[in-house]
């Protein structure tokens, strides 16, 4: 039923082994026949369907009864997957119990099955995205911890700048994802609810039992009951696409960082290694950074499909025209698509190789430079801002063009000796002591989730 092929080759690059499944053909189908099976089961509590019609509905609620490719072409014709899903249901049904096929669907529309199958998968998918959230929170935690003293050059523009600590690099991710760990349940809340509306949103062929099944069916599928039907309200899907692409927009700048601490001139931190991870057809050195690419394709990709569910909201009346159409594949997509980009990313950072020494010697490939901002702070309380960069930039220009390290050229300038000693320009060199409150915003960050961890 799905218009886009699928590819084994591409699946667990970009997937994962539990999610992909979640979402093809057969999950869907069954999650609309678990949404029947059910409304069957909450008709007959409110009285509305014979006790036995339920249970022979429920009995041929199974995906594996159902020909998918029949069904697919059916649905061609159709336009919706649902109303050829509810018609070999019916056959199915009054094969054994002519009777209890009267019962099949009873009240519903083809909307609801669909929209009601759909957060049956992604609550499943739910369940799974938020402990590969709290797995990639754990191992960031503890890389922050390990290292939120160990001095790192920081960056700005792609150009050495002061430096900062591995720590203070790894909780600023971290503090991302606890803030998406937080918005997964929040949008979970209000995405993940019951579709039951009828034909228009009234439930009215159910006459005076519409709440009452609509209750029950909530009972039965431990779905939220929302306060009115939302066939053509789509701002829960489009929440939960939204916080998928912010999702996705992290993971990006995650990979993004360490693809460049893995390039070669770089070489500060490392992908996994494994049998065959990162390795080229015709360069044997090659070690290439396959998560990252994998995270940054994702992270391509994610814009355009919440584009898609977004504008896919402005829908007509009481029941969409093509805007709900466009739900169908584009969903599925960027949940697989997030599922993945998570799994690789927690595995990576996980088993993440790093070199300290590394670390250090880039520190020092700038023959000092890098401490540039540190010399200026100290000069300017002694002879002003202007003065204080006019003569580091000066003696930074004359460094490089003369491969001298800039300490020495400084020492040569009378306007810096006459204020610092050579004690205190060794001390300004020194990377270490211009960290400024970098380990304290690592303890701030990992205070903070702890405490959340621990509750009230």
């Amino acid at each position: 039923m799905s218009a886009a092929p699928s590819s084994e080759l591409l699946a667990r690059l970009f997937g994962s082994a539990e999610t992909t499944p979640l979402f093809d053909d057969r999950a869907r189908l069954q999650g609309m026949l678990d949404f029947e099976a059910a409304l069957a089961r909450a008709e007959a509590r409110a009285g509305v369907i014979p006790a036995q019609s339920a249970a022979r509905i429920g009995d041929r609620c199974r995906a594996e009864l159902f020909d998918v490719e029949k069904l697919a072409e059916a649905t061609a014709r159709a336009g919706n997957p649902a109303i050829p899903m509810v018609k070999a249901l019916i056959a199915l049904v009054a094969a054994d119990d002519p009777e209890a096929a009267r019962y099949v669907h009873f009240g519903a529309t083809s909307q609801d099955a669909m929209d009601t199958g759909l957060v049956l998968q992604l609550r499943r998918f739910w369940s799974l995205l938020r402990a590969d959230l709290e797995w990639l929170s754990d191992a960031l935690a503890q890389l922050a911890d390990a290292h939120k003293a160990t001095p790192l050059v920081g960056r700005t523009w792609l150009q050495q700048a002061p430096p900062v600590t591995l720590g203070l690099k790894a909780v600023g991710w971290l503090d991302a994802i606890e803030r998406h760990r937080a918005r997964i349940a929040e949008v979970g809340s209000r995405a993940l609810v019951l579709q039951l509306g009828g034909a228009v949103g009234t439930l009215a062929a159910l006459g005076n039992r519409g709440l009452e099944v609509a209750a029950a069916l909530s009972d039965e599928l431990d779905l939220a009951l929302p306060l009115v039907p939302w066939h053509a309200h789509r701002d829960r899907f489009a929440e939960l696409a939204t916080f998928l692409g912010l999702l996705i927009g992290t993971l990006g700048k995650i990979s993004r960082d360490l693809s460049l601490l893995m390039q070669t001139e770089v070489a500060e931190a490392f992908e996994p290694e494994g049998e065959g991870r990162g390795g080229s057809s015709t360069m044997p050195h090659k070690r290439n950074p396959v998560t990252a690419a994998v995270v940054l394709a994702a992270a391509a990709r994610a814009p355009g499909l919440v584009a898609t569910l977004l504008s896919s909201m402005v829908q007509e009346h009481e029941r969409g025209l093509g805007g709900w159409h466009a739900e169908w594949e584009t969903l599925p997509e960027l949940c697989v698509l997030a599922a993945g980009a998570l799994r690789q990313t927690a595995e990576t950072i996980d088993g993440l190789e790093l070199d300290p020494g590394r670390m250090r010697a880039n520190l020092d490939a700038t023959q000092g430079q890098i401490m540039a901002e540190a010399l200026m702070v100290a000069l300017l309380p002694h002879i002003g801002r202007l003065q204080a960069h006019e003569i580091v930039e000066r003696g930074s220009r004359r460094a490089a063009e003369t491969g001298r390290h800039l300490k020495a050229v400084l020492a040569e300038e009378p306007a810096v000796t006459q204020h610092l000693s050579p004690a205190d320009l060794d001390a300004l060199f020194e990377p270490l002591n211009y960290l400024g409150q970098a380990t304290a915003f690592v303890d701030r960050v990992l205070g903070a989730r702890r405490r959340k961890k621990e509750g009230p």
